[in-house]
């Protein structure tokens, strides 16, 4: 396939585009498209290769935008994203209007996100997956891909898309796309143009604390395989404590009964790593300007709920914040129990 993307405006012009017999893969956006939007786009070209077709779709969807939310000042960049698209390996770039995508208004019947597309993002915005799902319905039918490429950024919509592709036997596979990052930290959002550079620096603090939580993790997965791997290690706390302080770490000597516990999953864990990741969002909030936390959450990713302090397998750090006028979201996938 050409890797020169035709602007198309109705799915039936994109139906009629020519088709290298390959698997057709979709890309979804609302636009203003970034670095992070070329990585989806680079991973659906590798993933399908020369003889498949990739399509972004360019559409600002209104169902997913509540009262007071930035819908009118989403930034519009059609002819930008074009190059981008083209540069990434795009075939293709649809980008209806409203009354091409929904051509009777609002529709009246609508996927509902369930219980939970009301945790989260679904609690701090009502309805907003439920619009979500609705319109990734409709682009899943209008552009009849093979694979849907998402970011994981967008952590809990992947999760309800992939859900729900399952639950209504989608014929499509939703592949998901590591969240990428500028040279500072900040997650690629097309809201950070919002950001003024004080803002900005306060931001930085989303980052920061997932980074935070996941070396806490980190420190306590390396020390529980090296704790179990000494001598006396399968032994009653006592024991293991004894054998921890053997170490010679600052941390161990100085309180081995307390990363014994640790070691043997009792003391730590996820309630440790929320503690990491709040402490650097509580000092964001005194910086100027503040940050405004809306949620930090460790969750299950198969259904969003909190895990326990004892979870042992995979996990999400999510945090949402505002800072100034604008509103961002984050998250880091963790695994709980990595070391044996």
């Amino acid at each position: 396939m050409t890797t020169t993307p035709t602007p198309v405006r109705t799915a039936a012009d994109l139906l009629a585009l020519p088709h290298g017999g390959g698997p057709r893969a979709v890309v979804m956006t609302m636009g203003a498209l970034h670095e992070g939007h070329a990585t989806l786009v680079r991973a659906a070209r590798d993933r399908v290769g020369p003889a498949g077709t990739v399509v972004v779709t360019v559409f600002v969807n209104p169902l997913q935008f509540g009262a007071g939310e930035d819908l009118d000042r989403y930034p519009r960049t059609l002819d930008s994203d074009l190059a981008l698209a083209r540069a990434a390996g795009a075939d293709a770039v649809f980008a209806p209007a409203v009354d091409e995508v929904y051509p009777g208004g609002e529709p009246q019947v609508r996927i509902t996100a369930g219980p939970m597309g009301e945790r989260l993002e679904g609690a701090s915005r009502p309805g907003h997956f439920d619009g979500v799902l609705t319109v990734v319905a409709k682009l899943l039918h209008l552009t009849r891909p093979d694979l849907a490429f998402f970011g994981q950024k967008d952590a809990q919509q992947l999760a309800l898309i992939r859900r729900m592709a399952r639950d209504l036997n989608f014929p499509v596979e939703i592949v998901g796309v590591p969240t990428v990052r500028e040279a500072d930290g900040l997650a690629l959002s097309s809201r950070n143009r919002y950001l003024s550079t004080p803002e900005r620096h306060t931001a930085l603090a989303l980052s920061r604390a997932l980074f935070a939580g996941g070396d806490r993790l980190a420190a306590q997965e390396a020390l529980h395989a090296r704790a179990t791997a000494l001598p006396g290690a399968q032994g009653r706390v006592g024991d293991r404590a004894e054998a921890l302080s053997r170490l010679g770490e600052a941390r161990a000597a100085a309180d081995a009964h307390a990363v014994a516990q640790a070691a043997d999953r009792c003391g730590a864990g996820a309630g440790a790593v929320r503690a990491a990741a709040r402490a650097v969002l509580d000092d964001a909030a005194k910086a100027e300007p503040p940050l405004t936390l809306d949620y930090l959450a460790l969750v299950d990713p198969a259904d969003f709920t909190e895990v326990a302090d004892d979870h042992v397998g995979d996990a999400v750090l999510a945090i949402a914040a505002r800072v100034g006028a604008t509103r961002l979201i984050d998250n880091l996938p963790l695994t709980f129990g990595a070391a044996k």
